[in-house]
Order: C-alpha cells, then sequence, then structure tokens
C-alpha cells in the first residue's frame, strides 16, 4: 500500500529559510546555465505560486531572456488562490500571446501557479505546447500543503476541493508536462506532487526547499533543456 499523503511537517517551514542559499549557488552556477539550450524566440508564460506575483518569478524570466525565449508574467496581480476564478483569467492571458505568438505557447507555473498551468493545458491543449511545475501540489489542492490551516480558516471545505481536483483528473492531459519536485519541500508535500494518472507527465526530483525551487541552478537547467528540447 502506498503511504499516506500528509502535509509537511512544521519543522519543514524552518528549512525554507535555505532556499536563499539558491541565490549565491545560482550566481556561481550562470557560466554553466548560460550554455543551456537556447530557446529561439519561443513564448513562455511563467505563472507566480499562492501568495506571490511576478516579481518571485523576476530571476528566472530573465534567465530564460537571456537564453533567447520570449518569457513573460502572467500579469494577473498576486496570487490569491482562486483557482476557479483565475484559470478563465489565465486562459485570457495565453489566448492573448498565443494569436501575437502565432502558435502555442511554454508555461511554467510554481507552486499553485503549476496547477493553473496544468489546468489550462487540460482546457485548451490547443494554446499550450509543455507545461512545467515546480513543486505543484496536483493532488489535494491545498490539502497536503502548510496552507492549509490558512484555508480552513476561512471555512473552506478542503476534503471537497479534494473530490473537485480528482474530477477534473478524469479528463486526462494530453500536454506534456515535466513535474519538478522536491522531498526537502517544507510547504508542499512531494507526495502530493506526483501525477500517476496522466501518462504525459514526467517526474524530476531535485534537491532544495519550496522557496529555493525558484532559483536553483539545477531548476534552471532542467527548465531550460525542457524548453529547449521542444
Amino acid at each position: 500500500m502506498p503511504e499516506p499523503i500528509t502535509p509537511p511537517p512544521p519543522a519543514g517551514l524552518l528549512r525554507e529559510a535555505a532556499g536563499a542559499l539558491e541565490l549565491p549557488r545560482l550566481m556561481f552556477g550562470l557560466p554553466r546555465l548560460l550554455r543551456a539550450p537556447r530557446g529561439e524566440g519561443k513564448s513562455v508564460v511563467v505563472l507566480p505560486g499562492f501568495g506571490a506575483g511576478d516579481g518571485s518569478t523576476a530571476a528566472l524570466r530573465s534567465y530564460l531572456r537571456v537564453q533567447g525565449h520570449r518569457a513573460s508574467g502572467w500579469r494577473l496581480g498576486t496570487n490569491r488562490g482562486d483557482v476557479p476564478g483565475l484559470l478563465p483569467q489565465v486562459e485570457a492571458r495565453v489566448q492573448r500571446i498565443v494569436r501575437s505568438a502565432g502558435g502555442p505557447v511554454a508555461l511554467v507555473g510554481w507552486s499553485l501557479g503549476g496547477v493553473l498551468a496544468r489546468e489550462t493545458a487540460r482546457d485548451r491543449p490547443d494554446l499550450v505546447s509543455q507545461v512545467i511545475t515546480l513543486g505543484s501540489p496536483v493532488i489535494g489542492g491545498p490539502k497536503y500543503t502548510a496552507v492549509a490551516d490558512f484555508y480552513r480558516r476561512q471555512g473552506i471545505d478542503l476534503d471537497a476541493i479534494e473530490t473537485e481536483v480528482a474530477a477534473r483528473d478524469e479528463k486526462p492531459i494530453h500536454t506534456p508536462v515535466t513535474a519538478i519536485y522536491s522531498r526537502a519541500d517544507g510547504v508542499v508535500s512531494w507526495r502530493a506532487c506526483i501525477d500517476e494518472r496522466n501518462p504525459q507527465v514526467e517526474h524530476v526530483e531535485v534537491t532544495t526547499s519550496h522557496i529555493g525551487l525558484g532559483f536553483s541552478p539545477e531548476v534552471y537547467a532542467i527548465v531550460a533543456a525542457r524548453l529547449g528540447a521542444r
């Protein structure tokens, strides 16, 4: 029997402070990262996680631009976690870029941003060439994350959300997905990042905190390789 999925222990949040160590590692790793596959002008939209906005993904987008991608933010302000309300807005944003670019775009989503990226690709595979998620909880929604209590205090039924997430997953995702996750993640249970239902998903394990996923040179190298390959 598989182990039950549980939220990360409270001590995991203390490890998240180590995410700051990824910045100097990123600086030292830049010479190698600049040798990664180039993008040749491909359009990429980067979606932030819960409670964050485009400022949180500025470093990743800057790197992708240097690598030749047309990387942009989602331009929807702070991600407040309202997935049903945000999905139409994300789709509209992606549609505008597709019209401008003349073809499907790649979506990179950090945490909840990855959930929005996956669901956009599920609903509109014609708009999305590939999806890359960074520590995204694809099982249970927020139930197996460190922000579960925040949702409960708002009177939100997490069991109902988990049921809704499972129901949506009855419709398969046909767009290629790369799911990057870490067992050291102190915000999202790594087991909640594993998608065993959609064969198009490739899982890649890294060693960093949840915050570090947005600045890790290892993650940047994987993202660049996937974007450069398609």
